[in-house]
């Protein structure tokens, strides 16, 4: 049956095939959603202080613009289907090698996507714009979570920060706009605040999103309990995840309504970071959590310096996004070592980890097992 649909379907005399034999939709014809329409309808329905799509936007090369899609648009879906972007469901967010209900960095970044765009639809901001950032803002991120940025600082001259690493390296390729990238590169609170208001959502609905599912994940195998929330969170926000999604995302949609600031309620910015503060210690400071983060330094240090050691051999080797070189480089180099960071940067957890055994000789009772 599935291999006899294999052409689709012709209904009366139109030339055209539809996917199923019974099609009744119809949908009138005269008007077009195109991208001008859309650019139009922008100025319509937007906020005052939301970014505009404009043409093909500022690129670092110029492009002709799209006839269907924003310029925002066009960032989202390459974004979204790029290899950097997929790897995300191999690399960790919490536990490495994550099992089937745990979050990766991929499922992190659609529930980020989930949050920023519920707050800037309620706001009146872009949503393509503030989707392609929070679909972006992680692929700066190596194997083994954030043990990667401490494994990789020695090799980058100011440190490897993922945020900047992420636009300006691993989806630099993408040629993507200006305000998109600075939404990337500026999502962490210890950067610059973005040039947006959409990216100063996404920089809320990341701490939002994974301050929530993290407990979440780790509530499910054990590590800590709901009843074990310090009392500001549970009587503000609830113990399940829903609730607490809610009133946060509630708390910051008030707040920009009351203020015209990007920003929470005092009330549940307090349970936030409450909250944050009771999943590092409870969870991402745990001395299990601390030693397999110690055991994925050393595999990338020591995976870093191996490929640093003979960068001819990555030659013709697809990197993290970036563009294979082209010309040999002194080993060992300052180059040779980015070079290697660039390519080691981009594996997924598992990929790493056999890369360890195979190239480096550890034993696979070494390896990080996930949850400890």
């Amino acid at each position: 049956m599935w291999a006899s649909t294999m052409g689709g379907h012709h209904l009366g005399e139109a030339p055209v095939r539809l996917a199923h034999s019974d099609s009744t939709a119809r949908i009138g014809i005269a008007a077009r959603m195109n991208r001008a329409t859309r650019e139009h309808l922008e100025e319509l329905t937007l906020v005052t202080g939301a970014t505009y799509s404009i043409g093909a936007g500022t690129r670092d090369v110029p492009e002709e613009p799209d006839p269907e899609r924003t310029c925002f648009e066009r960032d989202r879906d390459r974004i979204l289907h790029s290899p950097a972007f997929r790897r995300l469901s191999g690399k960790t967010q919490v536990f490495v090698f994550p099992e089937d209900h745990q979050r990766t960095r991929l499922t992190h970044a659609l529930e980020v996507a989930q949050v920023a765009v519920a707050i800037s639809r309620s706001l009146g901001l872009n949503l393509a714009l503030t989707e392609a950032i929070a679909l972006g803002h992680d692929c700066g991120h190596g194997p083994g979570g954030h043990a990667s940025e401490d494994a990789f600082s020695p090799y980058i001259p100011g440190g490897y920060d993922h945020a900047v690493w992420g636009a300006d390296t691993v989806l630099q390729p993408l040629n993507l706009c200006a305000e998109t990238l600075d939404g990337i590169r500026n999502h962490s609170w210890s950067r610059p605040a973005p040039m947006t208001p959409e990216g100063e959502v996404v920089s809320w609905a990341d701490r939002i999103a994974y301050v929530c599912h993290d407990f979440e994940d780790a509530a499910h195998v054990g590590i800590v309990m709901p009843e074990q929330l310090p009392d500001l969170v549970r009587e503000r926000c609830g113990e399940r995840r829903s609730q607490q999604l809610s009133a946060f995302i509630s708390a910051m949609v008030q707040a920009a309504r009351e203020t015209g600031q990007i920003g929470m309620t005092d009330s549940l910015a307090e349970a936030l970071a409450e909250f944050r503060k009771f999943n590092y210690e409870q969870i991402y400071m745990r001395a299990e959590s601390l030693a397999q983060s110690a055991t994925v330094i050393r595999i990338l240090r020591a995976l870093v310096e191996h490929h640093g050691s003979q960068p001819s051999a990555l030659l013709g080797l697809a990197s993290q996004g970036s563009q294979t070189p082209t010309a040999p480089i002194e080993a060992d180099s300052a180059a040779a070592l980015a070079q290697a960071v660039t390519y080691v940067g981009g594996m997924t957890d598992r990929y790493a980890f056999a890369q360890a055994q195979q190239l480096l000789g550890w034993n696979s009772n070494d390896l990080p097992v996930g949850i400890l």
